[in-house]
């Protein structure tokens, strides 16, 4: 007599235990987001809203990627520490909740934005930005501003010499005709 058992008990239990971690560690972090793609000018501030949920105190770590350059903008722990990288140190706020906010913005800033949240346990998720950072035209905007007042006024010296010189046209047309009459000297009046 063939007896056949597919389970045993105890494969049963470890196959539970796994499936149940499996499941666990696949909806343990959830990170939301409101806003994926941000635009904004260069000297503006921005700010990556971030929402997750996790298990335990997680890391968080956010990265900036733009073409071949990739670097860690900083790691912190919420409530335990925070590590800025030396070039974004005056310029990033970070918050508990996983956002970031970048102040003082520049052309190079644009680019994709990472965040990382880490569980204690080593399970993590990835979340990422778009920030475009637009040019302000302050500079053409003031070249503009000049340029129309620098026309204004030699507008202005235009009219100014087209009137004075109107005038001295009309006072010289008056002389001329004044010299041309004749002066009648010999002509007298008699007395009567």
């Amino acid at each position: 007599m063939w007896h056949f058992r597919l389970w045993d008990v105890q494969d049963v239990a470890v196959f539970v235990s796994i499936t149940l971690y499996m499941c666990h560690l696949a909806g343990a972090i959830s990170i939301h987001s409101p806003q994926r793609s941000l635009t904004r000018s260069v000297q503006e501030d921005v700010f990556f809203t971030v929402d997750f949920s996790c298990i335990g105190i997680p890391t968080i770590q956010w990265t900036f990627m733009s073409g071949a350059v990739s670097r860690t903008i900083g790691t912190w722990q919420p409530g335990v520490y925070t590590n800025i990288t030396v070039d974004y140190s005056s310029r990033v706020q970070t918050f508990n909740n996983g956002s970031m906010g970048l102040s003082d913005l520049r052309l190079q800033d644009a680019g994709y934005y990472v965040v990382t949240v880490t569980e204690t346990a080593g399970s993590s998720k990835d979340s990422g930005f778009v920030l475009k950072v637009n040019e302000v035209l302050y500079e053409d905007l003031q070249y503009l501003s000049v340029s129309a007042l620098a026309l204004a006024c030699l507008a202005s010296l235009l009219m100014l010499a087209m009137w004075l010189l109107d005038k001295a046209y009309r006072k010289i047309v008056a002389w001329r005709r004044r010299k041309q009459m004749p002066e009648n000297d010999a002509t007298e009046l008699q007395p009567l």
